[in-house]
């Protein structure tokens, strides 16, 4: 398990992804969140959406770029209170995803870093986007 005190944390520092989505990743997420929207399940309905088909959950995959964070960046010290999610394009069952994790800033006063996740698609076209903002304790 990474551990970082605020003071370790690099602007600028990045790290990347990728991961399949699968229809198993959403059962989990929807058995526990209970977001049983009609888009993620039901087939007759998102054919009838713009989309053409079910679409897997966008919070559930930008929050696998929170787990990437914490695990290979900032580590397990500080504690998200701010999340800001872009849903820019469809995310569906099958589709392997590609994500970018960055720090772009860190407030000594607050104790904060701030970072970013960008989601691509294999045509590269970026479907989701995600800001984020990490609260650090206090050094000892």
């Amino acid at each position: 398990m990474l551990v970082k005190s605020f003071s370790e944390v690099v602007v600028g520092e990045q790290t990347c992804f990728s991961k399949t989505i699968t229809e198993s990743d959403a059962a989990l997420y929807m058995a526990t969140t209970g977001d049983f929207g009609p888009i993620h399940i039901n087939n007759e309905y998102a054919k009838q959406t713009k989309f053409q088909g079910r679409l897997a959950p966008g919070i559930m995959v930008g929050a696998m770029g929170t787990s990437v964070l914490t695990n290979k960046l900032i580590g397990n010290k500080g504690v998200s209170i701010k999340d800001t999610f872009y849903f820019l394009g469809p995310i569906k069952y099958g589709d392997t995803i590609y994500a970018e994790i960055k720090i772009t800033d860190k407030n000594p006063k607050k104790r904060t870093v701030n970072w970013e996740s960008i989601f691509k698609n294999k045509n590269k076209d970026t479907v989701l986007k995600v800001l984020g903002e990490v609260k650090f304790p206090r050094e000892k």
